[in-house]
C-alpha cells in the first residue's frame, strides 16, 4: 500500500479542513464499546488527503432506516450477529439489492468466530473482507479501511459506462468460486479476457513459499493457465520463460503492479503473504486499461486474502491443531458420508486416567502424550482408517469393522509412549459402533459414546459394542437423573440419621447424616448406592451435598444444649464437592447460619479419595481444620493407603469398614482391626467400627480398642422425628 494513500492528522488539526469532503464510513454494531474503539482507532486518519467521517448505527433495523438517506458510503463496517444470528448478513442483501450500493465496500466483523459466514456468502454479496474483533488491531483496521476506500474510490471515479466496469465489480465474488489456488489463475484468465476484450496467451499466479513445505521460501507457481498451464506446483525458477520470471520477480521486489509492452503483472498482498499474477497481452495496454487493471488488482488482493483465509478457517474448523487429526466437526462430516455402510465401524478410544496424568506431570506432558497417541494411531491404522481427536483424551477411528477389533486397538497401546525423556504406559477404554444401523454422523457418534460410557462404568469390560439395550439403559439413567434433580429441587429428598455410640460408655457421641430418596408411598425410588454415584457422575452431588449439610446442621442446632444432643454431626462428602471452589466457604456459611462451632461437624471422605486425591484435598482440609471441623476417613481398610500420605493428611478419625466387623472369620480380620486401631492410636486418631450388628461384635470391637460403634445393634438409620425420640429415651446413657 502506497504511503501517499494514508496520513495521520496532528492533534491540533483534529476535525481537519471542513472544506475537504470526507469518506463516509458507516459503523453498524450493537456494541457501544466497539463503536468507541473504532472511533478511537480511526481518529486523525486521512486517506488520500481526505478525512474519515464516521456514521454510527447500533442495529440492523436502524441501518435499514438510515442507509437510504446517506450519500454513497465508501465503506460499511458491519457486525455479523446483532438482533439475530443473521442480522448482519441479511443487511448485506439490503445494502446490495435494495439500496443498490454496488461500489460501497463491506468489511464484516464478528466477536463470535463460530458465526463466520460461508464462502458462498462472500461470493453472493461482494464482501471485501472479514475479521474477528479479537484479531482486528488498530493497524489492521486502518489497513483494511484504507484498502477498501481505495477500491471504492477507484470504482467510483471510473466512468460506469466504461466497458468492463460491471465485470470489475463482479470479479471478486466470482473468483471466490474456485476451490483453491490451483483454480484461481483460471478464474483470473477468464475475467481478464472479458475485461480487456482481447486474446490472452498465458497467465501465472506465483507466491512466495512452497504450498507443500513451509520451510521453503522460494517463489512457487500456485496457478497457471494458457500456454503456461503445466507449471503449477513448480518453483518459478523452473519456468522456461525468463521474461515472465523477471517480470514477476520485479513486481514482488518493488511491491507494485508492473506493466510492459506485452504483459502486466498484478501485485497482490495479504496479511500473511504476497503473490503476483502475470498476464500476457497481445499489445501494450493504454492508460484506461491500466486503470482497469489497477482496480482489478485491488479486488484480486481481497480475493486472494479471502481464499487463504477460508482455507485456514477450513483447516481450523475440521482439524485438531495439536495432533493434526480431524476434530469432532471433521469426524461428523466424515461419518455423514459413510453412515449406513455395513462393513464400517466407528471406535471411540478413551485414555484411562488421563486427567491424573495431566494434573500430575503438567499440561506439556499431557500434550506430548496426546501427540504420541495420535502418531501411534497413524502408524497402526492411518493406511486404512480415518482418525480424529474429538475430546481432551478421546480419539476416534473409522474403518473396516473386521480390522477394528477391540484386541487390535488395545494391542496398539501395549508399548509405552515416548513423552519427552520418559516412557509412559497408557491403557484405554473403547466404545464401538457398527455404522450399518446409523443414518448420519450424529447418530453414530451418539451410539459409540453410549458404548464408551457403559464400558467405563463396567468393572469387567474395557470395550463394548453398541447395542439397543445400552441406549435403553442410558435413557433409564437419564430419566432417573431428571427425577432426582426434580425431587431435590422440590425438597422431596430426606435426611436420615444413624447414631455413633461409645463402646465403653454407651453414650451417643455423634450421629451420621444419610440421604434417602423416598417414593412418597413408604418406599424408596433407589438406594443410595445407586443414586449417589449417579449424582457424582452428573455433578448433581454438589447441590445435593449442600442440601444434606444444611439439613444436618439445622437438626443438630435444633437439639440445642439439651442433655440428649450429640457432640457432633457426621456428613459424607464426595470428591466433586471438594473440587467445587465454593465448598469451604459454603461449610463456613452453613455453620454460621445455624450457630454451630466448627468442632460440632465431622466430614467423612472415603479412603480411596483420601489417597488418590491427597494433593487436591489437602488445602481444603487444612482450611476446614482451621475452622475446627473434624475430618474422618470412611471405609478404611478397603483401599490402599500410603502411611506417608495418611500421616500428612489433616484427619481426626478412621472408620473401619463393615466387612472387617460383620464377617465372622477367625484370626485375619480380628488382627486387621487390631492393626488399624493400633495405627490410629499411634497417629492420634479416634476409631469408629461400622456395621456392628450383634452384641458379640460390639464387645469384640471394644476389646480391640475401638472407641465408637455404628450399626444395627445400636440403632438403624431413622428420620429426624424418630431420632429425637430415640435420643430422649436414651438420654446420654
Amino acid at each position: 500500500m502506497n504511503d501517499e494513500w494514508i496520513s495521520f492528522a496532528k492533534e491540533a488539526e483534529e476535525g481537519g479542513d471542513s472544506a475537504v469532503p470526507g469518506w463516509c464510513i458507516v459503523v453498524v454494531d450493537d456494541d457501544e464499546e466497539v463503536h468507541e474503539a473504532t472511533r478511537f482507532a480511526l481518529r486523525h486518519v486521512h486517506v488520500h488527503g481526505r478525512p474519515l467521517e464516521l456514521v454510527h448505527l447500533f442495529s440492523a433495523t436502524e441501518a435499514r432506516r438510515v442507509l437510504p438517506t446517506l450519500d454513497i458510503p465508501a465503506v460499511i463496517l458491519l457486525d455479523v450477529v446483532m438482533e439475530t444470528e443473521n442480522a448482519g448478513l441479511d443487511l448485506v442483501d439490503f445494502i446490495r439489492n435494495d439500496c443498490e450500493l454496488a461500489a460501497t465496500r463491506i468489511v464484516l466483523r464478528t466477536g463470535q468466530p463460530g458465526y463466520a459466514p460461508e464462502l458462498s456468502v462472500f461470493a453472493r454479496y461482494d464482501i471485501n473482507d472479514y475479521f474477528t474483533k479479537a484479531e482486528l488491531s488498530r493497524t489492521r483496521l486502518i489497513t483494511a479501511i484504507t484498502s477498501a476506500v481505495k477500491s471504492h474510490e477507484q470504482i467510483r471515479t471510473i466512468d460506469e459506462s466504461r466497458r468492463g466496469l460491471e465485470l470489475i465489480v463482479r470479479s471478486s465474488p466470482s473468483l471466490l468460486q474456485p476451490q483453491g489456488l490451483a483454480n484461481f489463475a483460471e478464474g483470473v484468465l477468464t475475467q481478464a479476457k472479458a475485461l480487456l476484450r482481447g486474446p490472452i496467451d498465458g497467465i501465472v499466479c506465483a507466491q512466495r513459499g512452497s504450498p507443500l513445505d513451509p520451510n521453503d521460501n522460494r517463489l512457487y507457481v500456485v496457478g497457471a493457465a494458457g500456454a503456461l498451464a503445466g507449471a503449477v506446483w513448480h518453483p518459478l525458477s523452473d519456468l522456461h520463460a525468463e521474461p515472465v520470471v523477471a517480470a514477476i520477480a520485479r513486481a514482488l521486489r518493488e511491491r507494485r503492479n508492473v506493466h510492459g509492452d506485452d504483459y502486466s503483472v498484478l501485485y497482490l498482498s495479504t496479511r500473511e503473504r504476497e503473490a503476483a499474477i502475470y498476464v500476457a497481452t497481445p499489445t501494450r495496454l493504454n492508460d484506461v486499461d491500466h486503470q482497469l487493471l489497477e482496480v482489478f488488482a485491488s479486488n484480486l488482493s481481497a480475493c486472494f486474502s479471502n481464499l487463504q483465509h477460508f482455507e485456514e478457517v477450513h483447516r481450523l474448523a475440521f482439524r485438531d491443531p495439536l495432533t493434526g487429526l480431524m476434530n469432532r466437526s471433521g469426524l461428523l462430516r466424515e461419518l455423514d458420508g459413510v453412515a449406513g455402510r455395513q462393513d464400517l465401524r466407528l471406535v471411540l478410544v478413551d485414555i484411562d486416567h488421563f486427567t491424573d496424568f495431566n494434573d500430575g506431570l503438567g499440561q506439556e506432558a499431557g500434550d506430548l502424550l496426546l501427540s504420541a497417541v495420535g502418531q501411534r494411531l497413524r502408524e497402526r491404522f492411518g493406511g486404512h482408517a480415518s482418525l480424529a481427536r474429538i475430546g481432551a483424551d478421546v480419539f476416534a477411528v473409522v474403518g473396516d469393522a473386521e480390522r477394528l477389533a477391540p484386541f487390535e486397538l488395545q494391542a496398539a497401546f501395549e508399548p509405552p509412549f515416548a513423552c519427552g525423556e520418559h516412557l509412559t504406559p497408557a491403557r484405554v477404554t473403547l466404545g464401538l459402533c457398527d455404522l450399518g444401523d446409523c443414518t448420519d454422523g450424529v447418530t453414530a457418534l451418539r451410539h459409540a459414546n453410549i458404548a464408551l460410557k457403559a464400558a467405563k462404568r463396567s468393572l469387567n469390560d474395557s470395550a463394548l459394542l453398541y447395542q439397543a439395550g445400552l441406549a435403553e439403559h442410558t435413557r433409564h439413567r437419564l430419566g432417573m437423573l431428571g427425577q432426582l434433580r426434580r425431587d431435590l429441587e422440590g425438597d422431596r429428598l430426606e435426611v436420615w440419621y444413624q447414631p455413633q455410640v461409645g463402646l465403653a460408655d454407651g453414650r451417643t457421641h455423634s450421629v451420621e447424616a444419610l440421604l434417602r430418596w423416598p417414593d412418597g408411598r413408604g418406599g424408596w425410588v433407589q438406594p443410595p448406592n445407586v443414586f449417589i454415584p449417579l449424582a457424582e457422575y452428573s455433578g448433581l452431588i454438589v447441590p445435593m451435598g449442600e442440601f444434606v449439610l444444611d439439613r444436618a446442621c439445622g437438626m443438630l442446632a435444633g437439639l440445642g444444649d439439651s442433655g440428649t444432643a450429640p457432640a457432633r454431626m457426621a456428613v459424607n462428602v464426595a470428591m466433586p464437592q471438594f473440587r467445587d471452589p465454593g465448598f469451604v466457604a459454603m461449610v463456613e456459611r452453613l455453620l454460621r447460619r445455624h450457630g454451630l462451632d466448627g468442632d460440632r461437624l465431622e466430614l467423612e471422605i472415603t479412603e480411596s479419595i483420601a489417597m488418590d486425591e491427597a494433593l487436591a484435598l489437602r488445602r481444603s482440609l487444612e482450611h476446614l481444620r482451621a475452622m475446627g471441623v473434624r475430618v474422618a476417613i470412611d471405609d478404611f481398610g478397603t483401599g490402599y493407603s500410603s502411611l506417608a500420605q495418611l500421616r500428612e493428611l489433616p484427619v481426626d478419625a478412621l472408620k473401619i469398614d463393615r466387612r472387617f466387623v460383620s464377617e465372622r472369620s477367625e484370626g485375619p480380620d480380628e488382627a486387621f482391626v487390631e492393626c488399624i486401631v493400633g495405627l490410629a492410636r499411634r497417629l492420634g486418631l479416634s476409631t469408629v467400627a461400622e456395621g456392628i450388628e450383634t452384641e458379640e461384635q460390639a464387645r469384640l470391637m471394644q476389646a480391640l480398642g475401638c472407641e465408637l460403634g455404628q450399626g444395627y445393634w445400636h440403632a438403624r438409620p431413622m428420620p429426624e422425628a424418630m431420632l429425637r425420640q430415640w435420643l430422649a429415651q436414651r438420654g446420654k446413657g
